[in-house]
């Protein structure tokens, strides 16, 4: 019997969280080096599994099923294919930045780390499970955390924050449920896996017109949909620095994620009658988010509203329904995700040191801080979609696909880029450079332990911005798997 690598994976932050609840609360250093121990056996892992993924497939490898209630079709059922195997690779990317980043907590770390793992356990069933059972269960799971991590380590109006984000995602979950009973409950249905709805479960087209709104915006609160999107830049704000790296750099992909794995897999005809108006909500979200980002005077609330602009070029890319676009939406997935994580990792460090994310009150940090000045300003580059880095790539996909699909959102979208560009040059202009404010003689810049982690986020854009054609391969099989059951949809 080949390995379970699927459930080592889950399974590991499950034995950290384990591990680190075991420790006395006094040993901080323990219980600090236990949830890198975890995240490093995580990242490891994924890089096995990516060793043995097979390009040429877009079907679900690794597979494994455990009956749990065949008589209602519930069964612990894992896979991978091209989307979700990259998915993977980004949390755990990300975790294992956002560990080492956090590695000065003090207050209370024994609860903090534990908060850390059961969220990065749900984001991992999430993106590995085939049941909506399970899918659902992790789903809810990798939510539920956040608000905790936002109360208690958080900042800036941390329960108004902490309530609306919960409030918001749970209704988005309510949608969600309701469709996959739905789906259960429909002539040859009575299963809640994936794979046997998809292939004999035939959707009427009028009950797909209902299902995929339910699905879309269910999935889409969590990934910042316009107009769903207000909870996401408060939450941005008020949580601590590796909670905003998991928050911004994965949790909202578990939207944008179950948009694809669910609602364009199983209603494609449903994607195709919501399609423009589901474009049309991507380009507010591109030109809404930029151009109140420009307005922002706190660091962490223009990379929140920056969010949503990004996250707006995902859904535009979804809802463009060809190749071009999913591909081009999976790869802005991934790179808005380290480019995120990267972004508040800096901005977290700044605020540790100078009390202070107002750009008005900072200014000239480049003399006092060159390296972690240069890390920013790398994530604003990477940004505003600079070629070489991976952000271009995807930008430039989705642009060929919205144009292809709807010739006047694609060019409306553009005009985002250059506001983009203007309000990042604008923060970097202001924080890093122009005259010194005096009450930041005392800044040093960043040691070795800790620039770790931001070169790592800073190599993989650098990587995947200089040869792409590697993510591409891992998810070329799976797109062209998804593009055609939509595209025949298309054409009818």
């Amino acid at each position: 019997m080949p390995f379970p690598i699927l459930s080592s994976i889950l399974l590991t932050p499950v034995a950290g969280l384990l591990a680190v609840l075991s420790i006395p609360g006094e040993r901080k250093d323990l219980i600090r080096r236990a949830s890198l121990i975890t995240a490093s056996l995580l990242l490891a892992q994924t890089l096995f599994l990516l060793m043995r993924f097979d390009v040429r497939s877009g079907a679900m490898q690794f597979t494994e099923r455990i009956p749990w209630l065949p008589a209602m079709g519930i069964d612990y059922a894992l896979g991978v294919d091209g989307l979700s195997i990259t998915m993977v690779l980004l949390t755990s990317i990300v975790i294992f930045c956002g560990v080492i980043t956090s590695w000065t907590i003090e207050v209370r770390p024994k609860a903090f780390y534990a908060n850390l793992l059961c969220l990065v356990t749900g984001v991992y069933g999430v993106f590995l499970s085939t049941n909506l059972f399970f899918f659902f269960l992790f789903y809810e799971l990798a939510v539920l955390p956040m608000y905790l991590l936002i109360l208690l380590w958080g900042s800036t109006r941390k329960e108004h924050a902490s309530m609306k984000l919960t409030l918001y995602l749970l209704l988005g979950s309510t949608l969600i449920f309701a469709g996959f009973l739905a789906l259960y409950a429909m002539p040859h249905g009575g299963t809640f896996d994936l794979l046997a709805l998809q292939s004999r479960l035939v959707i009427d087209p009028s009950v797909q017109r209902l299902l995929y709104p339910m699905f879309f915006f269910g999935f889409g609160v969590l990934a910042g949909c316009f107009p769903f999107h207000v909870w996401s830049p408060e939450g941005h704000v008020a949580a601590p620095t590796a909670a905003s790296m998991l928050h911004a750099g994965v949790l909202m992909k578990l939207g944008a994620f179950g948009i694809l794995r669910v609602a364009v897999f199983l209603c494609p005809q449903g994607a195709r009658d919501w399609a423009l108006i589901t474009a049309s909500l991507a380009l507010c979200n591109i030109l809404y988010g930029a151009m109140v980002a420009t307005q922002q005077k706190d660091l962490k609330f223009m990379i929140g509203f920056s969010s949503v602009s990004h996250m707006g070029i995902v859904l535009l890319g979804i809802s463009c329904l060809n190749e071009a676009g999913i591909n081009g939406a999976i790869f802005q997935m991934f790179s808005h995700g380290i480019m995120t994580a990267l972004f508040f990792a800096c901005v977290g460090y700044v605020y540790d040191n100078c009390h202070t994310r107002q750009m008005d009150e900072l200014g000239g940090l480049s003399r006092r801080a060159p390296v972690i000045s240069a890390l920013f300003i790398t994530a604003g580059l990477v940004g505003l979609g600079l070629p070489g880095f991976s952000g271009f790539i995807a930008e430039v996909w989705v642009t060929i696909g919205a144009v292809s699909a709807y010739p006047a959102i694609g060019i409306a979208s553009i005009l985002g880029l250059l506001i983009t560009a203007y309000y990042i040059l604008a923060a970097m202009q202001k924080t890093f450079y122009g005259p010194a404010n005096p009450r930041h003689d005392h800044l040093t810049d960043v040691g070795a332990w800790q620039l770790f982690p931001r070169a790592v986020l800073v190599c993989t854009l650098l990587f995947f911005g200089l040869f792409p054609g590697i993510f591409f391969n891992w998810i070329g099989a799976s797109t062209r798997l998804l593009a055609a059951g939509v595209l025949p949809v298309l054409g009818s």
